[in-house]
């Protein structure tokens, strides 16, 4: 009896796991996104869009923590666009990379992109884009608003995520 009743468990926990772990993470339609366009695909460009991207990734983070409304949000990332500008020239200088960039907040062209094996549409979308020089690098971007993928990873995550179950751990100290 005890056998039945563990294997009727563990397949419930299975299609649960297996539902929790293949769920699609949705973009809400008001989501404001973040994109880094670097010039090339050149180890220094790339190497600079990652400092841009730390930057700015930390920059709003700060700005829009606690931040729940999304008009809110807006007004902050319009008010920040002149510090971005400053300190992204500054970073440029300090690196000796002798670019020209923009930064764009409000609708922006975003291609197909791909998040967590889920494919969103290309289209307009509202967001804030650092172009560098040329803009033909491959690009990073994530969600600003709400924050989905903002709070990344500390540098020690190996990015495995670790899945527990409560009911899971009950039927194991039970056997």
């Amino acid at each position: 009896m005890k056998k039945t009743i563990f294997v009727i468990v563990i397949i419930i926990i299975s299609i649960f796991v297996y539902i929790n772990v293949n769920a699609e993470v949705i973009i809400p339609g008001d989501a404001i996104r973040v994109r880094v366009v670097p010039n090339s695909n050149s180890v220094l460009d790339q190497n600079m869009k990652e400092k841009v991207k730390n930057y700015v990734s930390n920059y709003m983070t700060l700005k829009l923590d606690g931040v729940v409304d999304v008009d809110k949000a807006k007004d902050i990332i319009e008010d920040s666009q002149d510090e971005l500008n400053r300190d992204i020239k500054k970073m440029f200088e300090d690196n000796d990379y002798d670019m020209d960039f923009t930064i764009n907040f409000g609708k922006n062209h975003f291609p197909n992109k791909s998040y967590k094996g889920v494919i969103y549409n290309e289209g307009e979308y509202e967001s804030l884009v650092v172009y560098i020089g040329e803009a033909q690098g491959d690009n990073w971007w994530c969600v600003l608003f709400p924050p989905l993928c903002l709070l990344e990873a500390d540098s020690n995550d190996t990015g495995e995520v670790e899945y527990k179950s409560l009911v899971l751990e009950v039927i194991n100290k039970i056997f």
